[in-house]
């Protein structure tokens, strides 16, 4: 296996290192301050961010997350996302890789048809909206993705769209036009062919944005929202794919975007472990710095030891999923998503333990990353999800065939 970043990647991650250091993180106290001068519950993107995007367009630093378009395979583009991962709120926006976007434009350009690249693709792509995607319910578990109640219904030339869905990413920014809703429209039917997608403006009647849900108090630029579907009336055309097809399309949509995440996280547990060693090292106690007490010491070797062995399973994912496809590499696929948020968040602990209470504080972007990366560990099914499926998969070299 050879994890090393092609010509063309390397290219790409001296661009944006570049970027990274010399736009993105003086950006970040301007990002944070803009926020603030907004207000709590405030979703209007601030200035500075489309300032960063026609940067990064100008420095050919876009849409690096699809391989048609960029020329990148997943390996190649995870070494790039582990780099934005360490301005998680800023550096994947810039480039127009963040998600649920990202995964938006994957599902459309797979399975969407030429009129709906042309009306939603086409201006994803050029970064002029933002979409959101509609799976989550507060009613039933959602780890189980064939508990769905959303029911879409066809009326003759038309789906309607009854239900409700929470934690629908990007669906409070203003610049959100348009959500992928997943429901029924076959209740009856096999449990994996019952869930179809339809695409559904934000403008739609009986479209309601109840509320914008925080994380841990803390209030995303662009909003999880929780959103009500009253007899949303939209064309046939807007189906995604087949009917029936719901549920394999998520899975689809879901591959190449766990290792996307996975390293971002990756990148958040090296700006951590950044962190805790620049405060070992100027911060004294007891009569010396804090990086020369063995505990200290011990903190910073593990989080090393858990950063690499984290990638490294993470690099092995995007290898096999260049190689072998989603199916293929669905056990690592599972593993990955468990294991890199553990990592990173184990990371993130110490570094906020090194920082005693600046690090609970808003005073350092640790609390926040924290708040961030723990909802990996629910986003795209709860780890127990992902440890069952290895489970399974081990478990099924030992069972008579």
């Amino acid at each position: 296996m050879d994890f090393a970043p092609s010509p063309r990647a390397e290219e790409h991650l001296g661009r944006l290192q570049a970027f990274m250091d010399e736009c993105v993180y003086p950006a970040e106290p301007v990002y944070a301050e803009q926020r603030r001068a907004a207000g709590y519950g405030d979703h209007t993107v601030p200035h500075v961010v489309e300032e960063l995007k026609v940067e990064a367009r100008a420095r050919g630093l876009w849409n690096l997350f699809l391989p048609d378009l960029s020329g990148l395979s997943v390996s190649d583009y995870a070494h790039l996302a582990e780099v934005m991962g360490r301005s998680v709120h800023l550096a994947p926006e810039a480039t127009n890789c963040s998600a649920p976007d990202t995964g938006n434009m994957e599902v459309l350009h797979m399975f969407g048809t030429p009129a709906q690249r042309q009306r939603w693709l086409a201006p994803l792509l050029e970064g002029e909206i933002r979409s959101a995607f509609a799976m989550t319910e507060p009613d039933v578990a959602s780890s189980d993705a064939t508990n769905i109640r959303t029911r879409i219904r066809r009326d003759r030339d038309s789906w309607v769209v009854d239900g409700r869905k929470w934690w629908t990413t990007g669906a409070v920014d203003p610049r959100c036009a348009f959500m992928i809703v997943m429901g029924k429209t076959d209740p009856e039917g096999p449990a994996h062919r019952q869930q179809s997608m339809v695409l559904v403006p934000m403008d739609a009647p009986g479209v309601q944005v109840v509320r914008a849900l925080p994380v841990f108090g803390y209030q995303d630029q662009h909003g999880h929202a929780e959103v009500v579907f009253d007899g949303v009336r939209v064309p046939a055309d807007n189906l995604v794919g087949e009917e029936g097809g719901g549920f394999a399309i998520a899975q689809a949509r879901l591959g190449p975007g766990r290792v996307h995440h996975c390293m971002r996280a990756i990148g958040v547990a090296e700006r951590a472990l950044e962190l805790l060693c620049r405060r070992a090292t100027e911060r004294v106690a007891f009569g010396a710095p804090l990086a020369e007490q063995g505990v200290v010491q011990q903190q910073i070797a593990e989080s090393r030891l858990e950063i690499e062995q984290a990638r490294l399973l993470v690099l092995k994912t995007a290898w096999l999923l260049d190689r072998v496809g989603a199916r293929g590499a669905r056990t690592e696929i599972a593993a990955i998503k468990v294991a890199a948020p553990r990592a990173a968040l184990a990371v993130l602990d110490r570094a906020i333990q090194v920082h005693g209470g600046a690090g609970v504080s808003d005073d350092t972007p640790l609390a926040e990353l924290w708040a961030h990366v723990r909802t990996l560990r629910l986003a795209d099914g709860p780890d127990e999800v992902h440890v069952r499926s290895v489970a399974r998969s081990e478990l099924s070299r030992y069972r008579p065939r």
